[in-house]
Formats: C-alpha cells, sequence, structure tokens
C-alpha cells in the first residue's frame, strides 16, 4: 500500500470512530436512568396496620392493581391515607415507630405503589404521584400537578393529559414526549407485611 493510500486510510478510519463515539454518547443522552436519585423514604408495616386497600396492591398474586399513598392530618391526628386505582380509600392513624421515622413521601407528600401485570414474577413498582413533565418541585410556591389512577393501571395528568403505564415502568403512552413517571425503589414482604420505598 503507497504512503497516501495508508494516509487516506488512518484518516478515513479515525473519522469513522469519532463519527461512531459521538453517536454512542448522543445516544446515552437520551436514556433515563430506572431510578431516581431524588430523596424518598417510607416504610409502612402493614403487618400492624392491616389496611386492607394497602394490602391488595402488594399482593403479587393480584397484579395491575396500585395504591396511592399520602400523609394527611385529620382532625388533629397523622395519618395515612390510603386509595387504590378500583376506588376503594381508607385511613390508618401513626403509631410511635411510625412518627419517629422520618419520612419523604416523594417529592409532595404522594406515592403510588402496586404489582405490575405485564411480567412473571410480577415487578413491584414505586412512582412519585406527581406527573414529572408538569411538576417542578423547585417552583415557590409548591404547586401540585398530581397524577389520577384508573382501574386499568394507567396514570392521566390533567394539565398535559399525558398517560403513563404503570404496569410497564411508567412510561408515556399517551400524548406529548417526555420524562416517564419518577420511580423509586421499593420491596414489600406481601399484602400484611412490610412495604419500604426508598
Amino acid at each position: 500500500m503507497s504512503r497516501k493510500l495508508k494516509k487516506i486510510f488512518i484518516h478515513t478510519t479515525k473519522a469513522l470512530v469519532a463519527a461512531c463515539l459521538l453517536q454512542v454518547f448522543a445516544a446515552c443522552n437520551d436514556v433515563q436512568n430506572e431510578f431516581t436519585l431524588s430523596p424518598c423514604f417510607l416504610i409502612i408495616d402493614n403487618d400492624i396496620h392491616q389496611d386492607a386497600v394497602l394490602a391488595s396492591a402488594m399482593n403479587p398474586n393480584a397484579p395491575g392493581l396500585f395504591c396511592t399513598i399520602r400523609r394527611i392530618n385529620a382532625a388533629g391526628a397523622d395519618k395515612f391515607h390510603f386509595e387504590s386505582s378500583d376506588g376503594q380509600t381508607s385511613e390508618k392513624s401513626l403509631n410511635g415507630v411510625d412518627k419517629q421515622r422520618r419520612m419523604i413521601i416523594g417529592y409532595n407528600n404522594g406515592l403510588i405503589v402496586g404489582f405490575g401485570n405485564l411480567s412473571t414474577p410480577s415487578t413491584f413498582y414505586a412512582y412519585d404521584r406527581e406527573c414529572p413533565n408538569c411538576f417542578d418541585p423547585n417552583y415557590i410556591p409548591v404547586r401540585s400537578k398530581p397524577l389520577r389512577v384508573s382501574t386499568t393501571g394507567i396514570a392521566t395528568c390533567n394539565l398535559c393529559k399525558r398517560q403513563y403505564d404503570l404496569n410497564n415502568g411508567g412510561n408515556i403512552i399517551k400524548g406529548d414526549g417526555g420524562k416517564k413517571m419518577t420511580r423509586y425503589r421499593a420491596s414489600t414482604t406481601g399484602p400484611l407485611g412490610r412495604l419500604v420505598v426508598n
């Protein structure tokens, strides 16, 4: 091979390698992490509370049912408020152990938990209740943009009209593109066991 052809070959190879690297790095910029790095910490001992609404979402044998969890103050008492995707609601007073725990319940006091119904074994999910494309945790005053959960496992934002699939990692299934739902690490030891979100 002549000296001139060697130079052309080397320059062409370098250009191709550089173009491939640029594509790899550009593709990585669009990838979202599976779990958020934002703080969230919640432990609920349902073996103590015995809440049926929360238990329904922590049952791996009934995937596709989700429960929204919030901490509220009703008549001067701190309580957990549970609402299932099939419309059932309940409240349980925080006990002494609950009150001692430091709770961070998502961005704005709301989580959605439940087993997805698209895999075997089912995946246990915990999502933030706020729309990831409308809610801004840095906006003052904080303005809630909560998602509404349907019986089919679809979360809908009333503002942007995006729909998210709770059974499939919180991906957008209808509406403009954008971020999928904010997801936290979570585990459960069963319907009347312990829920841990962090």
